[in-house]
């Protein structure tokens, strides 16, 4: 073998995941696909709203005052601050949420949930969480769960480091 060939072989195995890798890959791709859309498939039925809605309204009612600045709702939701306005706006029209400016940063704007949006979290959370059971909790084991838990956490705060990295 030639040293070129030797660092052909070098870099495809730089470059491509082994065959346990792929395996292991396939399964979290397939679950980054279908979870997301089974959750989203029930919100839409049992309460009429997006994942996305869902995470907007429970955000606002886990903060204080149920009121957030628009761009740490979009933090928090991972979404950009155009995408947010969109389904802010489309909230705010049913009623669920309002917006006025920052009462400490005149440059900001609040969402503020509203009466209806809470009355809408607190009957919408029973369904989502009686999905996650259905569909994530029941298939593991407490323990499985738990590390489960443990190993998504460990990745989120990994790529977070990673796309905070300059």
């Amino acid at each position: 073998m030639s040293k070129s060939d030797a660092d052909d072989d070098i870099e495809d195995d730089e470059v491509w995941l082994d065959r346990a890798q792929q395996e292991s890959w396939r399964e979290v791709i397939g679950l980054l696909t279908t979870l997301p859309q089974a959750l989203e498939s029930d919100l839409r039925r049992g309460a009429g709203v997006t994942m996305f809605d869902y995470t907007v309204l429970a955000s606002l009612s886990e903060a204080p005052g149920w009121s957030m600045q628009m761009s740490d709702l979009a933090y928090r939701a991972n979404a950009s601050l155009s995408r947010l306005s969109h389904v802010v706006s489309r909230l705010e029209s049913r009623g669920f949420l309002t917006r006025e400016l920052s009462g400490s940063d005149a440059r900001a704007t609040n969402a503020i949930l509203t009466g209806a949006g809470w009355r809408k979290v607190e009957a919408t959370a029973p369904l989502h969480a009686q999905s996650v059971r259905d569909l994530v909790v029941s298939a593991l084991t407490p323990a499985q769960l738990k590390q489960f838990g443990i190993l998504a956490g460990k990745l989120v705060r990994h790529i977070e480091a990673r796309t905070a990295a300059p």
